[in-house]
Order: structure tokens, then sequence, then C-alpha cells
């Protein structure tokens, strides 16, 4: 066998997860930040890593990449058969994310990966799609768990509400939210980076200077970081932007003195991943917490997909990172046709803190009702819910009252937590020079983010992943939510598949986190 045909002549086999589905038309116009087909195509190709990652062992950003980068073999494997195809190879500078960037023309990358890609036209966007499977030569086969980029469809939606006009509507800052839930007074997080993961839209320095202001509150820094050449974009208000100001106001308004950093990526399946990864092994900005906003029902995702992001979240449970997702905005179908209970990705994965969402009604400083948020009767949506049909029943909630999967290969419960996410009594927020009312579980990631930089700061140390302390804590620093649902699942003492454990007593939640001991090894 020569070395110019080393690859070509090997027997194929199919990526495992990577058989894509039909494109749905449908989804073309959500958000895409991704428009017409290149000529050059880059792909992410995530490697295993060389030695399994133990979520629960609290490594270093530099231990972690040292002990679980890309084995060597691997990627000498990967640049031989990227070279014989005519494609040119990058590594990114942090190791730990163990991805390798592959570029060429699209009959070099069709050749390569075995696929046909064809490009459609919905909602006046251009994508490229392939659907089936990867394959590749047996040789690279065990080295690869995802090859993302080939498929640009957009991926996930963000889970925001406006609010529509209506008598009895009430609305909150970021600030008065947090008296409500107990937060430390005059406590900040100087020293945190939050990291918020954005998909499309942008933010104007102007709008976060002047509500600030508004607030009595310095503005905070807010960095830009451009994943897979995603930048900061705004122009939408009633777009994509209304979520990466939602993102930062809030989180910076409950975090106040942490440092804000947004990265920015294309609404794919390869940029959503990458964005994770790279926030999570940033070793310029170390964010000690990732709040994401964006999500997609389970099965809209590859298996690949699925498994290369749930890595990223281990990924981040080791190093320290706690990640905040929203669970959706839907109510128990999570906005699938055809109806069934479904719970959206990534806040699904066990590796993270799953946000549901609630109504809150006060008066003054005193919360007088919180029931679970649903106002599917108005076309507004409901808080997202249920059970994981791809992920087990974790350990920290083997006592929780989950419901019975409907698969042999589910079992968690989401959500974990849940905070104010109503429209109806939803956040004041500055986007593009207009003051609007907005909501949905997307203003509760950033809310929770905010808290946990808190927790970190007045701790003195990151609290890395959470859920096994808060489920354990006691008394709880919860407060219960006992009235409302979701759709199929109602809310109940304890926790229940609609409002978690329940939204947050601040200073209990502080007092909780103490209790994480990380041990570096």
């Amino acid at each position: 066998m020569s070395a110019s045909s080393r690859f070509a002549q090997q027997k194929r086999v199919p990526l495992k997860g990577s058989t894509r589905q039909l494109f749905d038309s449908s989804r073309a116009g959500e958000f895409s930040s991704r428009a017409v087909d290149e000529e050059q195509i880059t792909v992410s190709v995530l490697l295993t890593p060389k030695e399994p990652i133990d979520p629960t062992k609290r490594l270093t950003r530099e231990q972690f990449a040292e002990r679980h980068c890309a084995d060597t073999k691997a990627e000498e494997t990967l640049r031989a058969f990227a070279e014989e195809y005519g494609l040119r190879v990058e590594a990114p500078k942090e190791r730990g994310r163990r991805t390798m960037q592959i570029s060429g023309s699209r009959a070099a990358m069709e050749k390569a990966f075995a696929v046909t890609l064809q490009t459609r036209e919905a909602g006046g966007v251009r994508f490229r799609l392939r659907e089936g499977e990867i394959m590749l030569p047996e040789e690279l086969a065990p080295h690869v768990v995802a090859v993302l980029g080939l498929d640009n469809r957009p991926q996930a939606k963000p889970h925001f509400r406006v609010a529509t006009p209506r008598a009895g509507n009430v609305s909150y800052t970021p600030v008065q939210v947090g008296q409500l839930y107990g937060f430390p007074a005059s406590a900040t997080a100087s020293g945190q980076t939050i990291a918020l993961l954005e998909l499309g839209g942008g933010y104007r320095e102007t709008d976060i200077t002047t509500y600030f202001k508004s607030l009595g509150l310095p503005a905070p820094s807010v960095t830009a970081v451009s994943v897979d050449k995603g930048t900061n974009s705004p122009g939408d208000a009633s777009g994509a932007d209304g979520e990466v100001m939602l993102d930062i106001e809030v989180s910076a308004a409950i975090g106040v003195g942490a440092k804000i950093v947004v990265y920015f990526a294309p609404n794919t399946d390869q940029g959503f991943i990458d964005a994770i990864t790279t926030a999570v092994h940033d070793s310029t900005h170390k964010p000690s917490v990732l709040s994401i906003s964006w999500g997609g029902p389970e099965s809209s995702w590859t298996q690949q997909a699925v498994t290369a992001l749930d890595q990223a979240c281990q990924a981040a449970a080791s190093v320290g990172v706690t990640i905040t997702v929203a669970c959706g905005d839907n109510g128990s179908t999570d906005g699938v046709s055809g109806g069934g209970n479904h719970v959206d990705f990534p806040a699904s994965s066990p590796h993270v803190l799953a946000c549901g969402g609630t109504k809150l009604v006060a008066t003054g400083d005193t919360i007088t009702s919180e029931t679970v948020w649903n106002e599917l009767s108005l076309n507004e949506g409901a808080t997202g819910g249920g059970v994981s049909t791809l992920f087990t029943l974790p350990s920290w909630q083997a006592n929780s009252g989950v419901p019975t999967p409907t698969t042999k290969s589910g079992g968690r419960g989401v959500p974990d937590v849940a905070g104010d996410a109503d429209p109806s009594t939803g956040y004041t927020i500055r986007v593009d020079g207009e003051t609007t009312t907005i909501g949905g579980t997307s203003a509760v990631a950033p809310l929770w983010a905010g808290l946990i930089a808190l927790a970190n700061a007045g701790n003195k140390k990151d609290a890395g992943f959470v859920n096994a302390v808060l489920y354990s804590a006691s008394p709880s620093p919860f407060r219960d939510i006992t009235s409302g649902n979701n759709g199929a699942f109602h809310a109940e003492p304890g926790w229940d598949a609609c409002s978690g454990l329940g939204s947050p007593r601040g200073a209990a939640i502080v007092s909780a986190l103490a209790a994480v001991a990380p041990q570096r090894g």
C-alpha cells in the first residue's frame, strides 16, 4: 500500500451516532447565523481523550489538558488522513479541547468522509446539508468522537419570550429579583468571570452603559470572543439581540463586579460545541461559570453531537466551571410536533444545572405568590421539564422521585432549579436602544450564573459542579414551588419535573455551596 493511498484502500465504517435525519425546513429561519454555502469548508473533529474523563476529580486547566488531551497517535493518524485527501489541519491552542479543525473544498470533504453534501434554501437562507452516516477509514474511526460542520443547518433556539402588553403584567429589574430571592445584600462577584454562549445577535456598549446607569450600578467589563467566525452582530431587537442583552444584563446585575465574556458562534452543532469547549478551556479569561440559554429537543440532535457536548460539560465539571442551562419555553412537549413529552438538550445533560421557570408575584420586597410558569393557554409559553430519554438517572437525583423514563437509556429529571421566567412577571431589559420586558427560562440561567459567581467570590473558591451539593443540602436552600404545571408534570412538595428543587433562597444557596470542597488531583 502506498502512503498516498493508505486510507483510500481501507474499509469504511460508520462513525457512531453520526446519522443525520431529513432537513426540517420549518426550523430554517430560527436565528441562524450561518448564511451562504462557502466553497471552503471547515469541520471540527473531536478526538478521543488520552484518559477517560472523571468529572468528579477537580483538575486545573493545565492538569486536564495533560491528562485528557488527544492521544498523540490519534492526532498523527488524523493529520495523515487529512493530508491524503488534500485537507489542511489546525490544532487549537487549548489542548484540552481535543478538537482539530480540518479545512478544504467541498469535493475533498465529500470524498474524505464519504458523504454527499447538498445545498438547500429555506426561510431565505442557504444551508449545507448531509443525510445518513459519516463513513471513516477503519484505522481512523476508533480515534474520533465526532465530525461536526459538514452540515450547517440551524441547531438551537434561544429560550426567551418578549412580554405581550396586557393588563396585570408586572416587570422587575434583575436587582429586584435578586432582592426578592434574598441574594446577599452588598455582595459582589469581583474576581469572577461569567461566560455567556450566544449563537447569533449581539450587544451595543451604549445600551450596557445606559442600562447599568439606570440601575445605579457600574457597567460591567464585557468582552466578545469569536468562535468559528461568529461575531458580535447586533441588529435585530426582536431576534437574537434580545437573548444576548438579557444574558448580559441579568448575569452582570446579579453578579456585580464580575467580568462578562461572550462567546459568539454560528448556530450549528459545530458552533455550539466549539463555543462550550472554547469557554471551558479558555486559559486567558478563565471563566468560573458558563450560562447557556440556547437548546433544542433531545430528538433534534445527532448522537455524536450529544456525546461531544456532554463530554465538554464533563470537562467543565472537572476544571471547576459551573454550567447553567435554560430548559426550554414550550412546556412538557418542548415544542415537538406530534405531542408526547420531551426535554431540551443540553439542559438534560447530567453535568449541568438545568434551569426551569416560575411566575413570581410580589408586593414591595415580599414574594406573595410563586407558581410554575405556564401561559400555554395564551400561546405565551411554559417552562420545560420532564425526563430525559438519553441520560440515565444520576446518583444525586436517585431519591427525588423522578418519573419513570420512557426509554431504558433515559431517567435524568429536568429541571434542577427554577426562577422567575414568566414574561408577564418578566425582567426589564434594554435592547437596541429600547426598554422592554423579557422572560423565558433564558432569564433563569444567567440569574443562577450570577448567584453562583457571588457564591464563588464570597466562599473564595469556585463551586464547579453543584448538583450533588444542592440536592443533598439540609435544610433545603430552596423555595419549594408546589402549585402549577407545565402540561404533563405538576408541582408538588420537593423536586418535580417542572420546577425542580425550587427557586433560590440566595444567602442559603451561598452557604450550601461553601460545603463544596474541591479535591484536586
